[in-house]
C-alpha cells in the first residue's frame, strides 16, 4: 500500500534525511587508503547519534551494522569489517540511513579511494548522472515506468547495465515502503506518482553485465566488473520533486 505523507510526516523525514545527508558528508571526509570499512561504520554510528537520531539499518532484518559499505564488484549491501581496508584506486558505495521520531532517511554515495582509474571515475559519474536523469521531469502525474526508463536509457547509452534484480522503493515510517521503482523499464507505464509520495530512487550501475550473485549480504556482479551506487531519497510534488537527502555537493550547486 503506497502511503501519502503528511505535512507533519514530511517534516520528519526532512529532519532524518538531512542528517542522513550529513553522515554521507561526515564519512566522505575520512575515505582514503588504509582505513576500514569497520572504522567508516563506526563514524557513521557516532554521527548519527550525536545528532538526535537512530541508525536505520542497524539490526534492520538482522543486518548487523550502521553503514553498508560495497568495495568494486560488491553491489551493495556489503558488511563492514575490521579486516576490510580500502586499497588505492578502489570505490566504495557507502548506503546508510537514519531514523527520527519514527521516520527514514535513505541515501548512498559512490566514493573513489585515492586516485581511481578513469573507467572507474566514469562508471561513478554516469551513475549520478542516471539518478538526475531520472528526476529531471519527474512530478506528480508522471508514471512509475518513467524513472526506470530514463535510467536505463542513460546507463546503456554509456555502455553499462543497470542491475535489474534490485531497485528504489517508498521510505516513511519503514524504511522499504511501495512502490518498488525498478532501474529499467518503459516509460508511460506503471501507476502514477502523488503529490506527497517519498521515494527512494537508487540506480546500480554495473560496468558489465546486470547480472549479479547474491552471497550471505554482498550482492556483487556475476562477472567480477565494478558497479557504482548513486541514491537520493525525494519527495514528489506538484511541479517537481525535492531531494531530501541533499548532501554538501548538491548543496553547494543548489539543485533539487
Amino acid at each position: 500500500m503506497i502511503s501519502i505523507k503528511k505535512e507533519d510526516e514530511i517534516e520528519r523525514m526532512r529532519v532524518a534525511c538531512k542528517i542522513t545527508a550529513g553522515t554521507l558528508d561526515e564519512i566522505s571526509k575520512h575515505i582514503k587508503p588504509g582505513i576500514s570499512t569497520a572504522e567508516l561504520d563506526k563514524i557513521a554510528r557516532e554521527y548519527i547519534v550525536s545528532q538526535g537520531a537512530k541508525p536505520a539499518f542497524l539490526h534492520y532484518q538482522g543486518f548487523p551494522n550502521t553503514i553498508c559499505a560495497s568495495i568494486d564488484d560488491v553491489v551493495v549491501h556489503g558488511i563492514p569489517r575490521e579486516d576490510i581496508i580500502l586499497q588505492e584506486g578502489q570505490i566504495i558505495s557507502i548506503d546508510v540511513g537514519a531514523k527520527y521520531q519514527g521516520y527514514n532517511g535513505d541515501a548512498a554515495r559512490t566514493f573513489a579511494v585515492g586516485t581511481i582509474s578513469e573507467d572507474k571515475q566514469k562508471l561513478v559519474h554516469v551513475t549520478k548522472e542516471c539518478f538526475f536523469e531520472a528526476i529531471k521531469d519527474l512530478k506528480a502525474g508522471s508514471r512509475l515506468g518513467d524513472i526506470g526508463f530514463a535510467v536505463e536509457h542513460h546507463a546503456t547509452k554509456h555502455g553499462y547495465q543497470p542491475v535489474h534484480d534490485m531497485g528504489g522503493h517508498g521510505v516513511g515510517k519503514n524504511m522499504h515502503e511501495d512502490p518498488y521503482i525498478p532501474m529499467f523499464g518503459r516509460a508511460g507505464t506503471g501507476i502514477r506518482l502523488e503529490s506527497g509520495m517519498i521515494i527512494a530512487i537508487e540506480p546500480m550501475i554495473n560496468m558489465g553485465s546486470y547480472e549479479i550473485h547474491i552471497r550471505g549480504w554482498d550482492a556483487r556482479t556475476a562477472d567480477g566488473k565494478p558497479s557504482a551506487h548513486y541514491e537520493n531519497t525525494v519527495l514528489i510534488k506538484k511541479d517537481g520533486v525535492e531531494i531530501l537527502t541533499k548532501t554538501a555537493d548538491l548543496e553547494a550547486n543548489n539543485l533539487e
